[in-house]
């Protein structure tokens, strides 16, 4: 064959393996294409995994040399933020204008104690049920930031918080049942926020005990049953009402009640045990605070003592008493004091002679002590506006955001809130002045969402014309 003729030739089959060439070379270019979506979408699916925290090698580690180390990386990625521990409201009732009354059986000191305590004059006699409808009053909280901010400011208004303290009859055994006007005293506690429970532990011939002989942890025991009694009788007829509502009528909306009913009636009915030991969720909260059951109240016992075993500190049944909460009421406060030594004190006219008086028997009065732990016990904290024109204590519930403790000064500064100016007790202290707090730093614009603190000196700034555009809606 010429060379002419192996040229034609070679042309002729590399015409006819040309389209053959083009083929391969598209399909190739496909298979790097989808090499590459692939790639992208396993690298991608890695990423969503880092983000979901798994600590575990990915298969796209097998892809590619860098593909170990972010894996690695992820591993160590810190985890997630933990979610916030649920905010559960307070038992009780919503407000500021509680109250706190005195519990006990009858002829223990309590219209004694109440009227040291208040400065009232309650009568106090040597028979049982001498009180019938409860006797009020209230209190000044005593405060020494109080007493500074007024010291400083000097004003013109003074205005401390309060605490609103109620004289209720003494209950006796069978008082649940309706023993001795069980029912109607039993109601004034139910009337009531907190209970200052009293016992007595003195002896004296002169003055009677309703069950022949003193003997505290009893009578402790006798109001703490009653007080349970009277719930779980309040408990069954409710939940007998709810029982037939849903499992007869089918009422779902009522059926999440009914199971807090029935929680409760396992602490209170089986367990034998006060409502307040337990832990309640949010909604349980809120259908115990719809029945304001009795043992669901915070409780301060009280032992009245004898003048002189509370000038000495001793006495036999101290032990005897906190052996006795430490079981039935852990973590309760227990204030000893003598309704005898505060009454003598009381008679003194001078503060001069009354501390005096202190100094001489080397004790003092602990009625202080006493209406700060009841103040704390509903809950309720304070904060202040001070100023030459006056210097006041707002009374708020503990949580309180700033919109709604402006809104105890006036309605119009809740609804026309922007900031409250707030300093810290301390810090005012400490800085001597407003103006220095201010240089310090100490001076704080907060926002709708802070929570005010015990003791804060507060001074609001709202839209004045906030209240007048809703009174103009209605």
């Amino acid at each position: 064959m010429s060379v002419n003729q192996h040229r034609r030739k070679r042309q002729i089959v590399n015409a006819v393996q040309w389209p053959f060439h083009v083929c391969f070379f598209l399909r190739l270019r496909a298979i790097f294409a989808i090499a590459r979506v692939i790639f992208v979408r396993l690298k991608t699916k890695q990423l969503e995994h880092a983000e979901l925290s798994i600590a575990r090698p990915l298969p796209f580690a097998r892809f590619t040399p860098r593909g170990t180390a972010f894996a690695a990386a992820c591993r160590k990625m810190p985890p997630k933020k933990l979610a916030e521990p649920e905010i559960k409201p307070l038992i009780g009732r919503i407000g500021t204008n509680l109250r706190i009354g005195i519990v006990g059986v009858p002829n223990v000191g309590k219209s004694t104690f109440f009227n040291v305590l208040t400065k009232s004059a309650a009568p106090a006699e040597n028979f049982p049920f001498c009180t019938i409808d409860p006797n009020e009053s209230r209190v000044p909280v005593p405060d020494a930031r109080f007493d500074y901010l007024c010291e400083h400011h000097k004003p013109a208004s003074k205005v401390p918080a309060y605490l609103n303290v109620v004289d209720i009859a003494g209950l006796v055994k069978g008082a649940a049942e309706g023993q001795g006007l069980g029912n109607a005293f039993l109601s004034h506690i139910s009337a009531c926020d907190a209970i200052f429970h009293l016992c007595r532990a003195f002896e004296d011939t002169d003055v009677t005990h309703v069950e022949g002989e003193v003997d505290p942890v009893r009578d402790l025991s006798i109001i703490s049953e009653e007080l349970r009694l009277k719930d779980e009788e309040k408990l069954m007829i409710n939940l007998d009402k709810l029982e037939k509502l849903v499992t007869r009528g089918g009422d779902k909306k009522s059926k999440p009640e009914y199971e807090t009913l029935l929680k409760i009636k396992e602490v209170l009915v089986d367990e034998k045990k006060h409502i307040r030991f337990a832990d309640w969720s949010a909604h349980d909260i809120e259908v115990l605070n719809k029945y304001l059951f009795l043992t669901s109240k915070p409780c301060i016992y009280l032992v009245n003592l004898s003048d002189k075993d509370f000038i000495r500190k001793k006495n036999k049944w101290l032990p005897k008493i906190k052996e006795w909460i430490d079981k039935n009421d852990p973590g309760a406060p227990i204030i000893p004091f003598s309704g005898a030594f505060e009454h003598q004190l009381a008679e003194l006219e001078t503060d001069a002679d009354r501390k005096a008086y202190e100094e001489e028997h080397k004790c003092v009065s602990v009625l202080d002590k006493i209406i700060t732990t009841g103040y704390k016990a509903l809950q309720l904290e304070y904060f202040f506006t001070a100023g030459p024109d006056e210097v006041k204590a707002w009374t708020i519930q503990k949580g309180t955001k700033a919109p709604q403790a402006a809104g105890r000064i006036h309605t119009d500064f809740e609804k026309g809130f922007i900031m409250a100016e707030v300093m810290h007790f301390n810090d005012f202290k400490e800085e001597g002045t407003e103006a220095a707090a201010k240089a310090a730093g100490k001076y704080r614009q907060q926002g709708r969402n802070y929570v005010v603190e015990d003791g804060d000196i507060i001074f609001f700034k709202f839209n004045a014309g906030a209240g007048l555009k809703d009174a103009k809606k209605k």
